[in-house]
């Protein structure tokens, strides 16, 4: 009996592992691509066929919606019998689930926060022209697009479920290993939605830079995963939609992958065979998404600016139709607004950020195509603008200037207006709504000459200033001169020392209302607003300071002093601009290099392979940077993202590694802060890059690579490059001093044009205020005779607010990114002939309003 026993036990000990092998496995297959990307003619029916062939086979679908108008007109018995296939969207029995449903498949993590959302609102609203079941309840996508905020803009959405695996397209970059089978991925609001992460066991997979070890479910990935807790595994490949060139077969696994593995759509996977539910919090943080795309490369210099500039203006061309529709019954631009952010969209398909070289169509680069998409954004824009000033401001004159504010702050600045080429004859003064008189300065820039003045303009206002010649301003509040060799700049402000024997560096920077803070650490082997880089050619690095420039007066009046810098960087001629005007904080800087010929810029030695972890494009220390050593103790860096900030955990920001990428991302802004008692430096540019920070070197941003990148395609230098950046001293931390509106005060400057000022008897008005200016004003849109207004809480504070609506509306609620509503607003109408509404929402929050059926008063 004994002996009996101890075999019994033997066999079942042996057994132990057969059974732990024998637990189900799941894997989600599907397609990604599109009529932009790649989906060859015959796609659908091969999708049809193979659903057909293969009844245990399920579909997730990452496909631009475009792609169904091609579609539907090149095949349509194949987009009939899709669509019949599509129509079950039942969790446990429908076979087709669209994961990923945006417009182009952005990185989202690249752009501003309202174009993530009209990603999904223009993207969702085409496939349901095509799909009219269509349920989302699953995020996933093939490549890296996320971004830190997506929790409460896919639950708005409707969505249920995420997943951050991104297994076989992982060139540029990956979404942090983080947990086990479900976490609730917690966004900076406190949003929370269970995703599927890339699990902590879920190893990059060696011999490669494109791929985890999830891929196609090895019995290596399956076990790791047992071995980590994982109770049902989950593995994945969102094939190209190219079965004509090799990508898709169909069912993607093979004979080498682990059995039983079941395929599922996400939904049903989550929902019916996962553990379903965690108290795993992954307080989620933009610095783990880690992507490296060829950041510093002319030619995403040059579409990051595109898509940043229109961005800006397609944003505020809605504002400013609002103005007009509600102030003076211009009929909405529909057309013209749908088409721009369209354009737009496409612009930010993630191709055109990590290939830009490669063919899209008629022979041209996707980079080729994004100038043109952006070209039509811009130019719809202006279309718009004009006739909503054009509405607004009634009889033409040039006695006037009328200013309109699209920010729910009031703002005091200085403005500027386009006035004709022959006013620089004469001298100008403006007059205030108040009656006081102001001085005014004549510019010349692109060709075009520019009237400038400080102006108040209140929150989502206008105010006009009338316009008389006058005498001459005088400019003692900004000055320069000449001492021992070297060039001192003064402002209200700020003075500047600027060195022309070592390339126009900056050597002293006091920023006087912060107890004359000197900024710049003169310890520091890095000089202050020095070019330097490794060239490879001389196999050294060369730096603006190794020669001398020379300086050049651009303009100098009582509102603006401008000088240039024009100096070498090895054989290149460059020249550097420093902007400084009266009573203003930020300093406006730029640098156009004007290179003789292409040169190698970046690390060098290291030989291209796919294979190969290594790339030359990844060290940013060894690119053309700007540099900024400040006198900062105890160095704190804060970094803005899509609708949030984060508080940089890095103890440095480069890595060479594809398997060591380090979020390096610069969007609008970082912040360089202290834990200690110092002021702080923000850095703003005019396009997403990457910058460079550690304890060992100082804030740099990046100007310039050329060399191997993704795929071994030589990114060269074929032009200038251009390129505007701005510092910022400050006191106290970015959301005590306002970091972010003082980027969208950059983001959409003050619009203004020329008026009879006799043709309007109100020379100010607000029609949209925040109590304390609490949160940013990011978009507003008409649909039909409602309005839209999306707001976003910035700042720490999170107590009520009252928010002042100059007009009468039926009726006013919160509501979800999809439409829905959420709660009703509080609300009451105000003796002052305004409407008044309670708003509470919490840090980092995005909500938008819809008032019904508005008017003003």
């Amino acid at each position: 009996m004994k002996k009996q026993s101890l075999l019994t036990l033997f066999f079942c000990a042996m057994s132990i592992p057969y059974l732990v092998f024998a637990q189900d496995a799941y894997f989600i297959d599907g397609y990604h691509g599109g009529i932009y990307g790649h989906y060859p003619i015959g796609q659908t029916a091969f999708i049809n066929n193979m659903l057909k062939q293969h009844a245990d086979w399920r579909v997730n679908m990452e496909v631009e919606p475009e792609t169904w108008d091609a579609v539907k007109l090149r095949d349509p018995t194949a987009y009939e019998a899709f669509k019949q296939l599509f129509e079950d969207q039942s969790i446990a029995n429908g076979r087709i689930e669209y994961i990923n449903p945006t417009y182009a498949q952005s990185y989202l993590f690249a752009t501003s926060g309202e174009s993530n959302i009209r990603q999904f609102s223009y993207g969702i609203a085409l496939l349901r022209k095509h799909f009219p079941s269509a349920r989302f309840t699953t995020y996933s996508a093939e490549e890296p697009c996320f971004t830190s905020s997506l929790p409460y803009i896919l639950k708005s959405f409707g969505f249920n479920y995420a997943s951050t695996k991104t297994p076989n397209t992982m060139w540029g970059g990956y979404i942090k290993a983080y947990g086990g089978e479900l976490v609730n991925w917690i966004g900076p609001d406190g949003t929370a939605i269970t995703t599927v992460p890339r699990y902590a066991s879920e190893n990059l997979q060696p011999g490669s830079t494109w791929q985890s070890i999830a891929w196609y479910n090895s019995k290596d990935y399956i076990k790791k995963s047992f071995d980590a807790g994982i109770q049902n595994p989950v593995g994945m490949c969102i094939q190209d939609a190219a079965w004509s060139s090799g990508w898709g077969k169909g069912p993607w696994l093979g004979q080498d992958s682990y059995t039983p593995t079941h395929y599922k759509t996400w939904r049903d996977y989550i929902a019916n065979y996962s553990i379903g539910s965690t108290t795993d919090d992954w307080h989620f943080t933009q610095e783990d998404v880690l992507t490296s795309l060829m950041w510093g490369s002319q030619i995403m210099n040059t579409l990051a600016q595109e898509v940043r500039g229109a961005e800006n203006t397609i944003v505020q061309a809605e504002k400013m139709a609002v103005f007009a529709y509600l102030a003076g019954n211009m009929q909405w631009p529909e057309k013209l607004i749908d088409e721009g952010w369209i354009k737009l969209l496409l612009s930010q398909h993630h191709d055109c950020w990590i290939v830009p070289y490669n063919n899209l169509q008629g022979g041209r680069t996707w980079a080729d195509h994004v100038t043109e998409w952006t070209g039509v954004t811009h130019q719809n824009s202006q279309v718009v603008i004009d006739r909503s000033l054009k509405t607004l401001n009634g009889k033409s004159g040039q006695n006037a200037v009328r200013l309109f504010n699209t920010l729910a702050v009031d703002r005091n600045e200085i403005a500027r207006v386009k006035v004709p080429s022959n006013w620089v004859r004469s001298s100008w003064e403006v007059i205030d709504p108040q009656g006081k008189v102001h001085p005014t300065q004549l510019v010349k820039e692109d060709g075009s000459t520019w009237l400038l003045f400080r102006a108040h303009v209140p929150s989502f206002g206008y105010s006009t200033y009338t316009l008389r010649e006058g005498k001459a301003s005088a400019s003692d509040a900004l000055s320069y001169r000449e001492e021992k060799g070297k060039y001192v700049l003064e402002s209200d402000l700020y003075r500047l020392v600027i060195n022309p024997e070592k390339g126009g560096a900056i050597e002293s920077l006091i920023a006087k209302k912060l107890n004359n803070k000197e900024y710049v650490d003169a310890t520091s082997k890095w000089r202050f607003n020095e070019l330097k880089g490794y060239f490879g050619e001389q196999s050294t690095f060369i730096s603006s300071a190794d020669q001398p420039a020379r300086i050049r007066v651009v303009e100098h009046g009582p509102l603006m002093l401008q000088i240039a810098i024009d100096g070498m960087i090895g054989e290149h001629p460059f020249t550097q601009t420093i902007r400084l005007q009266q009573n203003e904080e930020k300093i406006n800087m730029g640098v156009f290099i004007d290179w003789q010929r292409n040169e190698a810029i970046g690390e060098a030695g290291i030989p291209f392979s796919a294979e190969n972890p290594r790339k030359a494009f990844y060290d940013d220390r060894y690119k053309l940077l700007v540099c900024f050593p400040a006198a900062i103790s105890d160095q704190q860096i804060y970094k803005d993202a899509p609708f949030d900030v984060s508080k940089s955990q890095l103890e440095n920001t480069y890595f060479n590694r594809w398997d060591e990428i380090k979020h390096n991302i610069l969007l609008n802004w970082v912040d360089l802060g202290s834990n200690g008692k110092d002021p702080s430096l923000a850095l703003f540019t005019d396009h997403t890059t990457s910058y460079v920070h550690g304890s060992d070197h100082p804030l740099a941003l990046t100007l310039q690579y050329s060399g191997r990148g993704l795929w071994g395609r030589d990114y060269t230098i074929t032009g200038p490059t251009d390129i505007s950046y701005s510092l910022l001293p400050h006191a106290d931390r970015w959301d005590d001093d306002r970091i972010w509106t003082r980027s969208e005060r950059t983001n959409e400057p003050l619009v203004a044009t020329l008026v009879d000022a006799g043709a309007d008897n109100v020379a100010q008005q607000s029609y949209f205020s925040i109590e304390d200016h609490a949160y940013e004003l990011v978009s507003m849109e008409m649909k039909g005779a409602d309005l839209y207004i999306r707001l976003f809480n910035a700042q720490s504070d999170q107590a009520k607010r009252q928010i002042t609506f100059g007009g009468k509306t039926d009726k006013i609620a919160w509501v979800e990114l999809s439409g829905e509503v959420s709660e009703q607003a509080q609300y009451r109408t105000t003796g002052n002939h305004a409407t008044a509404i309670t708003a509470h929402i919490p840090r980092f929050g995005i909500r938008t309003l819809k008032l019904s059926n508005v008017q003003l008063f």
